[in-house]
C-alpha cells in the first residue's frame, strides 16, 4: 500500500486534520462549560451536542482507516516519542466508535430518568461528570503515549465514582457501592502506573510504538516481565475480569440507572482495548510471558466467569443486579477470544465487545424504564409488567434474545466465531474441543436466566391496583434503536464483522498501526 504523508506545514488546517484530538477535545472543553453556564436546562443540550459531534468524529476516523492504515498526530510541536501523541488506526477507531455511539444514544434516555432519580439541584454537575467520563473512556482509547492513558483512566474513573454515588437520592447503598469502587479502582490504577514506571525504567519511554521496538529489540528481561504483570492486574480490575469483578455488582445495582447503561456498555470495553494493546502491541504474544499468560492464566479465569456469574446470575431476584453479574459472564466470552489467540477469536471478542455494549445498554435501559414505572428492579415488583408496558418490554425481548447468541440477532456472529476460533486450535490441542463446547453450554445458562426474566414480565399477574403506563417516548426511541441495531447488525454482519477482523489484523501485526499507510498529522 503506498505511503501517503501529509505533514505539518505553517499553513492554516482544515478542521479535519485535527479530528483525533477534536474527538477527546470536544467533550473535554463541554464539562467546564456546562459548570460555568450553570444552567440546568443548558446542561443536557450541551452534552448531547457534544456526545453527537463526537460520534460523527469518531465515524469519520473509523471510515480513514478502515483499510489498514493509521492517523498519527502529535501535540505541541513534539515530534513521537518526544510528545505526546494520538494514533488511531482500525482497532480502537472500532472502539471509539462504540463509544461515541453509546453516548450518544444513551443521553436521550438519560433525560427523563435523570429527572426521575437526580435531585434538580445536581443535574449541571452531574453532565460535567458525564462528560468527563466520556472524555475520560475516549481518550483511554485514542492516546498513543501509556501514561496518557493511565491520565485519562484517572479522569473517567475519578467522575464515575461520582456518578455511582448520585444514586443515594434513591438508594443510599450507592454510597457504599461508589466507595467500594473507588478502593478496587485505586489499586487498580496504582497497579497500572507502577507498571508503567517499570516500562519506562527499562526502556527510557512510554510512547507505545516505541515501547513495542525497544521492547522487541532488548528481549524481556525481568524488569519488563514484571511490569507486564502490574499492568495486567490492573487492567484486570478495571476490565472486571474474575475474580477482580467484585467492584461491578454493586456498581452497576446502585448507580442512577442512566449511568449504568453508560458504564455497562462503554467503560469495560475501553480497559479491555487497553488491555488487548498492551498484550498484543506493545508486548506481542511472540514474548512467551505474555503468550503463557494468555493460555494458562486468561483461559481458564475467562471460562470458569462464563459458568460461574452466569449461575449467580440465574438466581438473582433484581434485574440489575442479574444483569450485572451478566456482564462479568460476558467480559468472560471477550477474554476467551483474546486467549485463543488466533484471528478468529480476536474477531469475535472485538465483535462480542460492540454487540455486548449494545445488548446490554438496551437491557439496562428496560430496566430503568421499569424503574421510572413501578419504582423498583426487583421481579417482584415488575410482575407482568411487560402486560402494561408492551413496546418496552418488546424491546428487552430482542436485547435478551442477542444477550443469549439467538440466530438473527448481533450476539450470535460473535459466539458462533468464538467457537469457530475454538475449533480451529483444537487441531494442534483437542482441549479446544472442551473450548467450543464451554461457549455452547455457558449460553444455555443465559438461557436460564434471560428466560426467567421473560417469565417475570409476561407470565406472572400484574399488580392491577397500581396503575402503570408505557414509558416516555424519550426512553422508548434509544431503546428502540439499539433494539433495531441489535436485530440489523444479527442480518446485516458484513460491516461489523469487516472493521472487528480488519481491528484484530492490526493487533495480530503487532505495532500501533499494521500497515505502512500513515496520515501523519501534527502541531507546529
Amino acid at each position: 500500500m503506498a505511503n501517503i504523508a501529509h505533514v505539518a506545514e505553517h499553513t492554516t488546517r482544515s478542521l479535519i486534520d485535527h479530528l483525533p484530538l477534536l474527538q477527546v477535545l470536544v467533550p473535554f472543553c463541554a464539562a467546564p462549560i456546562i459548570v460555568l453556564i450553570g444552567s440546568r436546562r443548558l446542561a443536557w443540550p450541551l452534552a448531547f451536542i457534544s456526545s453527537v459531534i463526537s460520534l460523527i468524529i469518531s465515524i469519520i476516523l473509523m471510515l480513514s482507516v478502515r483499510e489498514g492504515g493509521y492517523i498519527t498526530y502529535s501535540l505541541g510541536g513534539w515530534a513521537p516519542p518526544l510528545g505526546i501523541e494520538y494514533r488511531i488506526d482500525a482497532t480502537n477507531a472500532f472502539v471509539l466508535t462504540l463509544i461515541s455511539m453509546i453516548g450518544a444514544v444513551v443521553l436521550p434516555f438519560a433525560y427523563t430518568s435523570v429527572k426521575d432519580e437526580i435531585r434538580t439541584r445536581d443535574h449541571s454537575l452531574f453532565y460535567a461528570c458525564w462528560m468527563l467520563c466520556f472524555t475520560g473512556l475516549l481518550g483511554m482509547v485514542a492516546t498513543g503515549d501509556a501514561f496518557n492513558v493511565f491520565v485519562f483512566l484517572e479522569i473517567s474513573s475519578l467522575s464515575t465514582y461520582v456518578l455511582v454515588a448520585q444514586g443515594a437520592s434513591k438508594d443510599r447503598r450507592a454510597l457504599t457501592a461508589a466507595y467500594d469502587y473507588l478502593i478496587m479502582g485505586t489499586i487498580g490504577a496504582t497497579f497500572f502506573v507502577i507498571g508503567l514506571g517499570m516500562l519506562y525504567m527499562a526502556t527510557g519511554t512510554l510512547n507505545m510504538a516505541d515501547l513495542a521496538d525497544r521492547i522487541s529489540d532488548q528481549g524481556a528481561n525481568r524488569t519488563v516481565r514484571s511490569g507486564f504483570a502490574f499492568i495486567i492486574v490492573g487492567m484486570g480490575l478495571k476490565v472486571a475480569m474474575f475474580p477482580l469483578h467484585l467492584w461491578l455488582p454493586k456498581a452497576y445495582t446502585f448507580a442512577p440507572s442512566a449511568v449504568t447503561v453508560f458504564l455497562s456498555a462503554t467503560a469495560t470495553k475501553a480497559a479491555l482495548y487497553v488491555l488487548m494493546r498492551f498484550v498484543f502491541s506493545v508486548y506481542h504474544p511472540d514474548f512467551a510471558f505474555a503468550k503463557n499468560t494468555l493460555e494458562i492464566i486468561f483461559l481458564p479465569l475467562a471460562i470458569i466467569a462464563m459458568f460461574s456469574a452466569s449461575i449467580v446470575a440465574a438466581f438473582q431476584i433484581n434485574f440489575k443486579k442479574m444483569l450485572a453479574y451478566s456482564s462479568i459472564a460476558q467480559v468472560g466470552y471477550m477474554l476467551l477470544g483474546i486467549a485463543i489467540l488466533n484471528e478468529t477469536g480476536l474477531t469475535a471478542s472485538l465483535l462480542h465487545m460492540f454487540n455486548h455494549g449494545f445488548a446490554k445498554a438496551l437491557l439496562f435501559m428496560g430496566a430503568g424504564a421499569l424503574v421510572l414505572r413501578t419504582g423498583s428492579s426487583f421481579y417482584l415488583q415488575i410482575s407482568g409488567v411487560g402486560r402494561k408496558m408492551p413496546i418496552t418490554a418488546g424491546a428487552i425481548v430482542i436485547g435478551g434474545l442477542s444477550l443469549i447468541g439467538v440466530p438473527g440477532t448481533a450476539g450470535f456472529l460473535s459466539k458462533w466465531l468464538l467457537i469457530q476460533a475454538a475449533l480451529e486450535r483444537s487441531s494442534d490441542n483437542s482441549l479446544y474441543l472442551l473450548v467450543a463446547l464451554s461457549v455452547v453450554l455457558s449460553s444455555l445458562l443465559a438461557v436460564i436466566y434471560v428466560w426467567r426474566l421473560f417469565e417475570v414480565l409476561f407470565l406472572r399477574e400484574p399488580d392491577l391496583s397500581i396503575p402503570i403506563s408505557e414509558a416516555p417516548v424519550m426512553m422508548i426511541i434509544p431503546m428502540w434503536i439499539l433494539a433495531g441495531s441489535c436485530v440489523w447488525f444479527g442480518f446485516s454482519t458484513d460491516l461489523l464483522y469487516d472493521f472487528a477482523n480488519q481491528a484484530a489484523l492490526n493487533l495480530l501485526g503487532g505495532s500501533m498501526g499494521m500497515s505502512d499507510s500513515v496520515l501523519n498529522l501534527g502541531t507546529n
